[in-house]
């Protein structure tokens, strides 16, 4: 009895052991607090999949701000990413800087085997893509890229209908994205900076937005790239984004589809949507949780569904528990997968196009597969 009693007890021990051992979170670097995105990975820390163990911000005011918020002591603050890097030994970093600071951070963790997740677009240009990939692929690094609709419960709902062949095959569709512009919705001015400046964003609302629908594009076309992309730019508050445009339409053309992606710092009300249309049906995803499928029946007549989606189950609800999986070998990402770097890179490879389109009013012929 006595016997039985300490194999219990010895158990009751080992059991909460394994299961630490088996829930190590991983140890991440946060580089940069100015992309306020910055905000989800502090949410996040919580769940325990990841443990943040140094942060690189120059700016100690604004560190000061975000360490009074989620109560993070300022000694976790680094100055560069050489010294957070020697102090942490991080296994991982997520930038939240500027876009054109993601290949510096990239070039200082991939040789040192540190995985990166950077926040949507994947790069400042097309250039700084692939020097981005090639570094993620010479040191055999996970190079992965955000975007908060990847999260989005409805966009799933809508693959995974396209893939069951509901509507049929794919013919158009019309993604939109954007709100009433950096300024409008009151980012902070550490934000705003270089939010609206082209040298360290890239760009305006065809950058910042119109990577969500070609990302998603992509995506629900299995890595298939436009054969042409026409776009338009304006600006539409001249007063509020001087070296930017703020609004742009892009078309892609594909061999038998083609997407309109409605990117914008001038609506009204914010919003990310998207509708697929196929031979035998509509797909659309109104937001995050909202979605409805219509069936065709005659001229313009149709029948309805309607759902009201739950957020999907972890490690597919939030980036950073992902990014973790990733790490540990627990999920490998499917081909074009929303966070990959292939379909990252043709977001960059189509931005390009995109960009030289509206600058040059003229549609570009990008390369086939």
């Amino acid at each position: 009895m006595k016997q039985m009693k300490m194999l219990l007890y010895a158990l009751l021990v080992l059991i909460p052991i394994t299961i630490v051992a088996q829930n190590n979170p991983v140890k991440i670097g946060v580089i940069g607090l100015t992309h306020t995105h910055v905000h989800w990975i502090f949410g996040s820390e919580k769940n325990g999949d990841i443990k943040i163990v140094g942060i690189v911000e120059p700016n100690k005011g604004l560190a000061l701000r975000y360490a009074e918020q989620y109560g993070f002591s300022m000694s976790m603050r680094y100055d560069t990413m050489d010294e957070m890097i020697e102090a942490t030994s991080p296994e991982a970093v997520c930038a939240f800087g500027t876009i054109k600071g993601h290949l510096e951070v990239v070039e200082k963790a991939a040789p040192l085997g540190i995985h990166v997740m950077v926040e949507k677009p994947l790069a400042v240009s097309l250039e700084h893509a692939k020097k981005m990939e090639l570094l993620a692929k010479k040191h055999n690094i996970h190079l992965l890229t955000n975007y908060e609709t990847t999260w989005y419960p409805t966009n799933h709902k809508a693959y995974e209908f396209l893939m069951k062949d509901s509507i049929g095959p794919i013919k158009k569709v019309i993604i939109r994205d954007g709100h009433k512009g950096p300024k409008k919705i009151g980012v902070n001015k550490e934000f705003l900076e270089w939010l609206i400046n082209p040298n360290e964003n890239g760009g305006g609302a065809i950058t910042d937005f119109g990577c969500y629908g070609i990302n998603l594009m992509t995506w629900l076309m299995k890595g298939e790239k436009p054969l042409t992309v026409t776009a338009v730019t304006q600006q539409l508050q001249p007063e509020n984004n001087p070296l930017v445009d703020d609004d742009a339409t892009i078309i892609l053309k594909y061999q038998n589809a083609n997407a309109v992606i409605q990117a914008s710092w001038d609506w009204p009300i914010g919003r990310k949507d998207m509708e697929i249309y196929g031979l035998k049906g509509v797909i659309y995803a109104d937001n995050r949780h909202n979605f409805r499928i219509r069936y065709s029946k005659g001229y313009d007549g149709f029948e309805e569904s309607t759902y009201t989606l739950k957020e999907r189950n972890t490690p597919f609800n939030d980036p950073f528990a992902l990014f973790a999986a990733v790490i540990k070998n627990e999920i490998t990402l499917e081909p074009f997968d929303l966070s990959s770097l292939e379909n990252n890179m043709v977001v960059m490879e189509v931005l390009d196009a995109a960009v030289k389109s509206a600058r040059n009013d003229k549609t570009v012929k990008t390369k086939n597969n």
